[in-house]
């Protein structure tokens, strides 16, 4: 198992895929949650111990994506997205992401996206990130600016 840590960029997050069949029309189908949510902390015994029988995946924030984070946290009910792999019937997690976008990616294919309520301490850690990064800004590509006297704009008529 590799070796675990918190730091500005990285939050370990251990949790719990849970199914439940649910009968729709006449097919039953597989419903997946998301339980027991156990944020890293320094007492590593109580984080190892929730993620027995259960899953770990660091959540990385990535300078390119503060935009997405910044949507993300300033919507009424921020979330994380864990993107998921079926197999035999079975989920496995592949990713856990704050960037609505990069999850929405995921759907096209064939991945299942689930989500959960962002925990406040992780909340406070992404705006203190953004804090220390800045916002990222949407660049748009600006024309030269040209001052000399024989270029014409193409409003002039010539």
């Amino acid at each position: 198992m590799p070796e675990l840590h918190k730091d500005e960029t990285v939050w370990p997050i251990a949790f719990r895929l849970v199914s439940e069949e649910k009968q729709i029309g006449r097919w039953t189908t597989l419903s997946w949650s998301i339980e027991d949510v156990c944020l890293y902390d320094e007492d590593e015994k109580d984080f190892l111990a929730a993620k027995d029988g259960g899953y770990c995946l660091p959540l990385e924030l990535h300078k390119h994506e503060r935009s997405d984070y910044r949507f993300n946290l300033s919507s009424r009910d921020p979330h994380l997205f864990i993107v998921c792999v079926e197999e035999n019937e079975q989920l496995s997690p592949l990713l856990i992401t704050a960037a609505q976008g990069l999850a929405s990616g995921y759907m096209d294919g064939d991945y299942q996206v689930l989500h959960i309520t962002t925990p406040l301490q992780v909340q406070a850690w992404m705006e203190a990130y953004i804090g220390r990064h800045g916002e990222q800004l949407e660049f748009r590509k600006k024309r030269c600016k040209d001052n000399s006297k024989d270029r014409k704009g193409r409003s002039s008529g010539n």
